[in-house]
Order: C-alpha cells, then structure tokens, then sequence
C-alpha cells in the first residue's frame, strides 16, 4: 500500500495518482497450451473406425530435443515430423494413445496438414507476414516457416 504526504504547494509537483491506462485495462487471457484439429482424411485404426477429431499440445524444446537421439531420425531425418507429433498429438478420436508408429501410418494429407498445425500454433498462430514490395509497393504474404518441423 502506498502513502501519501502532505499535498504540495501550489507549483510545485507532488505524487500523482496513476490514472488508469490501456496497459491496466487490459486483461491477459490464461496461456493457451492444447489445441484442437480435425483431419482433412483421418486416421483408420485396425478396426476400420476413422479419427478425425483430435489435439495438439505447445512443443517443448524437449519435445524438438529427443527426436534429434532417436535412430530412426539420425538415419532419415525426413521422419522428425513423425516422431515430434508423436510426442505433441495429446488426442486422436476414441484412440487410448497417440505415438509415432500412430503417425507413421497416416495418410499423407493428414501429415501435411498437422505439420501445418504445429507450425501454427508452437509459432504464436503466424507463419505469415504481409510485407511490401520495395520496388512497386504492392502487399503480399511471405511464408515464416521452415520446411521441415523444428525448423523456423
């Protein structure tokens, strides 16, 4: 708790009370830290039942770290995506577990789109950023990310 003095004569500055500003009137939203997707094809299970629905949690810098030791990944570095959505996929359908071998055995189309999704939201939601051209001005999208997952 703050106290104030006596108040200062007239001219001279005294202790102002903070007025409240934007900065204050701002309430920050709680950390967003799983996110849900749909799969354009979905997964099919041994079964035959599709999952489609499903969730994706924020990456850790574990989570990009490990795959880097995993064999598979040393070998064919193209499978990094698989095993790092192995990882992040919290939920897929009625499915108990999701993990690489999971991944592995989607359809292309779903893999594409959830290295998409990763991309999304481990980057705040933007992989693009409108610029303009310094020649001609004219506005146009640029893509941020990387071409492989952990890259930016």
């Amino acid at each position: 708790m703050r106290r104030e003095g006596p108040a200062a004569p007239a001219g001279v500055a005294g202790p102002v009370p903070a007025a409240p500003g934007p900065a204050a009137q701002q309430v920050r939203e709680p950390l967003r830290t799983e996110f849900e997707f749909e799969l354009p094809r979905g997964f099919v299970d041994e079964s035959g039942t599709v999952h489609r629905n499903g969730a994706m949690r924020l990456a850790t810098a574990r989570d990009e770290l490990i795959p880097l030791r995993d064999v598979r990944v040393r070998e064919n570095p193209a499978y990094l995506s698989v095993v790092l959505l192995g990882r992040v996929i919290t939920r897929l359908g009625t499915l108990p577990i999701v993990h690489d071998g999971t991944v592995e055995n989607m359809f292309a189309s779903d893999l594409a789109f959830l290295q998409d999704f990763y991309r999304q939201i481990n980057a705040e939601g933007h992989t693009r950023a409108a610029v303009a051209c310094p020649h001609c001005s004219e506005s146009f999208e640029v893509e941020l990310a990387g071409s492989r997952l952990g890259e930016s």
